[in-house]
């Protein structure tokens, strides 16, 4: 049967549906980008909504340093984990050397926060870099990189351009095998609750040591974080076999927390011999423990 010349076949019709639906969403498409490319006002309330949620953002990475620094410093894990970085491991996924970023960086935000910064970082990589300077010299890194910014949270790379502007030139090494000297521990991550205490160094570097402790080791450690303590050859010896006597009886015994609190003390020493009465604890310790 023939048709008329102005009906239309079913292919046809469809074809014209389609155009029109394709037309229709490019002209929909094009007034959400031009809604969506407007700015409105916020509600007083929304306001306050943002800034409460920015806040809790920005604090995220100071809430996490802080809380590992606790677990650490009280040691509430022993009753699970052997070790801090077992636990880490366990709990969150952490190498402890991330923890120790996460509580270094909790320290620096709140070192910005006392000195009234008025844009704070977002995340712990943001300030990681701050780490070698005073903390006298952190906030004004800070603010300079938040100055390069524009006024903006900058960047972990522009906030190391400016530390790398500002920090000290190294101090020539002037530490010999050997010798004894102080910790100076500022805010080094390897010498995290050892300020004050003594270390004998067993490797030269140009500008760092590598340290014995009594309990543990730790390489190439700056010079400015160490200081001279003056001791004799011979005096440097004594403090050598008191470092000794302190390694057999902290590696290769479970020792009570008291027991492990003397030797910190003896850690602590400011001179290179024992008095008396800690020789004497000193030895009663190592006849306990079959030493």
């Amino acid at each position: 049967m023939s048709r008329r010349s102005h009906e239309m076949t079913e292919a046809e019709l469809e074809e014209i549906l389609s155009t029109a639906a394709a037309l229709k969403g490019e002209v929909v498409t094009a007034h959400v980008e031009v809604f969506l490319s407007q700015v409105f006002d916020l509600t007083e309330e929304e306001q306050i909504e943002r800034k409460d949620l920015e806040t809790k953002v920005s604090c995220a990475f100071f809430q996490a340093g802080r809380a590992l620094q606790t677990l650490r410093d009280k040691r509430l894990y022993r009753n699970t984990h052997e070790s801090f970085e077992e636990y880490c491991r366990d709990c969150f996924g952490h190498s402890r050397q991330r923890a120790n970023y996460l509580i270094c960086g909790a320290q620096i935000y709140e070192i910005l926060t006392m000195s009234c910064c008025q844009v704070l970082p977002a995340n712990e990589y943001q300030v990681r870099s701050l780490a070698i300077l005073e903390p006298t010299k952190q906030a004004i890194a800070w603010n300079q990189a938040v100055e390069n910014a524009e006024g903006k949270v900058p960047s972990s790379r522009l906030v190391r351009e400016v530390v790398e502007k500002m920090k000290d030139k190294p101090k020539v090494n002037i530490f010999e095998v050997g010798e004894v000297v102080g910790i100076i521990a500022k805010d080094h991550p390897q010498l995290r609750r050892r300020n004050g205490c003594w270390a004998i160094v067993t490797m030269v570097y140009q500008f760092s040591c590598d340290l014995q402790f009594w309990n543990g080791i730790v390489t190439l450690i700056p010079v400015e974080y160490l200081k001279e303590l003056g001791y004799t050859e011979l005096e440097c010896l004594e403090v050598g076999k008191l470092c000794d006597r302190l390694k057999r009886l902290s590696e290769g015994h479970d020792l009570e927390e008291t027991a492990y609190g003397f030797l910190r003390l003896l850690g602590k020493l400011s001179r290179p011999f024992l008095s008396p009465l800690e020789e004497k604890m000193l030895t009663m310790l190592e006849n306990d423990y079959g030493l």
